[in-house]
């Protein structure tokens, strides 16, 4: 599956023709028309920004109204995560065209007119407006709901492409820098032993310097081989606090698992924000442990690589 971003714009412009029966399942398959026609058209523009959820805003014309839960359908169908916002309307001659009565339409209304008057002879007749009214409804040409609709599924689709292919370059980004946060992993690994022996070599040379400085005064209650015992318990000690085997373990299976959510695909983006945040607190404890100048700069470059993460998992659907 593909990972998509939640932003993206699509439009289209849509002429009156070839009606789709099943709009929801011809989604992925419908063709993109290109040119307007005698009856008209009806235009289509979605936006499409970031958001914690599926937040769905309609601008559309008044004769779309009430189009609402069946454009509303489509979206949810095809988008599930983003703030999508769905601007509708129609070109002048689509509300303007009006097809020519035919014969056959004129003798059938003026048999419905016969029949009801007979059962209510009170009943008004027929007015030109109800008449073309009719005439329109029951043309041959494609209604102005049924081309919204596709051209609503169309634009969709067109917007879903533009998600993914800003979504594949967002998995480009991702990988790239979960390999320099591996690298930095693999640096910091060994720098804790050498921070180890380092601070033993200096609580052994000190521990020496003081048992010689203090004299002859306290050879007696501390020998030589006590005060090495006790720099030994130290650098014990300062090993514990410094350790941070368990983050760096830690930080590589975050990668490992991002890694394998963004092969994946589908949606993902609330998955990785978790696993940014486990990233992020992971590279400050290891730069609260540092007792090293060099392990304290990899933190900090690590916490620019995960705040730039952040950034394109928050785009992530």
């Amino acid at each position: 599956m593909l990972v998509y971003s939640m932003t993206g714009y699509a439009s289209i412009e849509s002429p009156m023709k070839g009606f789709v029966e099943d709009i929801a399942k011809e989604i992925q398959t419908l063709p993109v028309p290109t040119k307007k026609t005698d009856n008209g058209s009806v235009n289509v523009e979605l936006r499409s920004v970031n958001s914690r959820f599926l937040d769905i805003h309609f601008k559309l014309a008044e004769e779309f109204r009430h189009l609402e839960p069946q454009l509303r359908k489509l979206i949810c169908a095809a988008i599930h995560r983003g703030k999508i916002e769905l601007r509708l309307a129609a070109s002048h001659t689509l509300t303007a065209s009006w097809p020519t009565p035919t014969q056959e339409q004129l003798n059938a209304l003026s048999r419905l007119e016969n029949q009801v008057k007979n059962w209510l002879p009170q009943a008004n007749g027929l007015s030109v407006n109800e008449i073309m009214h009719w005439c329109q409804q029951n043309s041959a040409n494609e209604k102005p709901d049924n081309v919204a609709l596709q051209a609503v599924a169309q634009c969709l689709q067109t917007l879903k492409e533009a998600r993914a292919m800003e979504g594949q370059r967002m998995v480009v980004v991702l990988n790239d820098r979960v390999q320099q946060l591996r690298t930095l992993v693999q640096n910091a690994k060994p720098m804790v032993p050498l921070a180890v022996i380092k601070q033993q070599e200096r609580f052994m040379q000190r521990f020496k310097e003081a048992w010689q400085t203090a004299g002859k005064s306290v050879h007696g209650a501390m020998t030589e081989e006590i005060a090495i015992d006790k720099a030994l318990n130290e650098s014990a000690a300062f090993a514990l606090r410094i350790d941070v085997d368990e983050e760096l373990e830690r930080l590589k299976a975050h990668l490992d698992e991002i890694e394998r959510l963004l092969t994946q695909g589908g949606e993902v983006g609330k998955r990785l924000d978790f696993l940014i945040q486990e990233l992020h607190r992971e590279a400050n404890t290891m730069g609260a442990k540092s007792a090293m100048l060099e392990l304290t700069q990899i933190s900090m470059n690590m916490k620019v690589l995960i705040e730039q993460m952040r950034e394109q998992v928050q785009n992530i659907e």
